[in-house]
């Protein structure tokens, strides 16, 4: 490896500053299949980490079948001479754009659920909903990729119910919130909690499949819910919880009251 191709000298570093990369593809017209950000050489990190290790990961096989091909990975820079707060909003609004699932990122990118991309009744719904006011030991689950307006109610169920990394706290909830944008989709009455085993049902296996969604968390230690639709609390529909999420937060859950 000619590693003079893959490193920037100092001079260029110090006037880069944050900056925002993509890797693309060149057997598959360039396209884009990771975004990142980073300062100094943090781009070419993903090229000699996939030719130094045996590491496995999507991002890093994707490079070494590019090699193998004889090509070389597209290294683009977008954004540069940013501060380390405008890279991170770069980085999400490509990787929105973009759709994580069709990428390499195992993640969403920073601040995407609060700020990230909407369509026009999504924006209105989270902002001109009236915010819900939950008093019962409760679970928020945030569907992220998995909800699409007017999925089947057997799907939105399987989805809420899921595959969570839980603990003991789970026995507390009464009630599961499926949400997505920061709005109340459905609600449930948790009845028993039990270990996710084995592969999903055959109506997610479906879903999935039409809507290219995948599962890329392990199923050790995690737990689902048998419930049923609460009807008790079916006004709280279409209300917002936004009040109650916290700026940053990463797991797809969150427990209210308990």
């Amino acid at each position: 490896m000619n590693q003079s191709l893959y490193e920037f000298s100092q001079s260029v570093i110090e006037k880069l500053g944050f900056y925002v990369y993509v890797l693309r593809d060149p057997f598959q017209d360039n396209k884009v299949f990771y975004i990142g950000k980073g300062t100094g050489n943090r781009v070419f990190s993903h090229v000699t980490d996939s030719l130094k290790s045996a590491t496995v990961s999507d991002k890093l096989d994707r490079i070494r079948a590019i090699h193998a091909r004889g090509e070389e990975v597209f290294l683009q820079i977008i954004r540069h001479g940013l501060t380390e707060e405008e890279a991170f909003e770069v980085e999400a609004a490509l990787i929105d754009f973009e759709e994580v699932g069709n990428l390499s990122n195992l993640v969403k990118g920073h601040h995407s659920d609060e700020r990230g991309i909407m369509h026009v009744r999504d924006i209105k719904a989270r902002y001109a909903s009236e915010p819900a006011e939950i008093t019962e030991p409760s679970i928020l689950i945030k569907l992220n990729r998995a909800y699409r307006p007017g999925m089947p109610a057997d799907a939105l169920y399987e989805f809420t119910r899921g595959r969570w990394n839980v603990g003991p706290r789970r026995e507390k909830a009464k009630y599961a919130f499926a949400v997505y944008r920061g709005v109340i989709r459905e609600v449930y009455r948790i009845h028993r909690w039990e270990p996710a085993e084995g592969p999903v049902s055959g109506i997610i296996s479906a879903w999935m499949e039409k809507n290219s969604i995948t599962f890329t968390g392990k199923d050790r230690n995690r737990w689902q819910f048998e419930g049923t639709v609460a009807e008790e609390l079916q006004d709280m529909i279409g209300r917002s919880v936004a009040h109650y999420q916290k700026k940053g937060q990463q797991t797809p859950f969150q427990y209210l009251n308990c």
